[in-house]
């Protein structure tokens, strides 16, 4: 990992690609709100109503975000995740994190990479555990979450639209 939260480092996945992640990019907020839009139209993940509007991107993606990732193949930016402060306050040190992987770019470790790249940043911007509040009990992420050491802590019944949801914790 590196010793800088805003340092870029380059990175292969198991299918053998080089992706760069570092930093979001002002320049990256167009290509990251298509693809979030995009998760959101098609109900992977998130609780957001489609369609996104710029105002309920920037709530997600930009305010009151303590940092921003993005993975980038070829230049092209085909995942992201944050972490912010999950509580105020005393509580600010535990962090939320969400993540998105272009549809097209899934299932060949990009998740897992911007997944094991948070818990490598999360400690050098004060964070000492990361919280998922809302994880659809259909999302195929959760497999990885476990793996890497998420643990639930909690299930919210029909959290949205009668799909019950996971929150899960863990300590980096």
């Amino acid at each position: 990992m590196t010793s800088s939260p805003l340092q870029e480092r380059t990175v292969t996945t198991r299918t053998g690609a080089s992706v760069a992640i570092g930093p979001l990019v002002l320049s990256d907020h167009d290509a990251l709100y298509d693809l979030f839009a995009d998760a959101v139209a098609s109900g992977d993940g998130y609780p957001q109503a489609p369609p996104l509007t710029r105002g309920m991107f920037d709530a997600t993606w930009v305010n009151p975000v303590t940092l921003a990732v993005a993975a980038r193949l070829d230049g092209a930016v085909v995942g992201a995740y944050y972490l912010k402060p999950n509580f105020p306050g005393r509580a600010a040190h535990i962090a939320n994190a969400g993540y998105v992987v272009a549809s097209a770019h899934r299932r060949a470790g990009i998740g897992r990479l911007l997944v094991e790249d948070s818990i490598g940043r999360a400690p050098l911007l004060g964070f000492d555990a990361i919280q998922f509040n809302l994880v659809f009990v259909t999302n195929p992420a959760r497999a990885l979450y476990e793996e890497l050491g998420w643990r639930e802590i909690g299930r919210l019944p029909e959290a949205v639209e009668g799909e019950d949801a996971v929150i899960y914790w863990r300590r980096v």
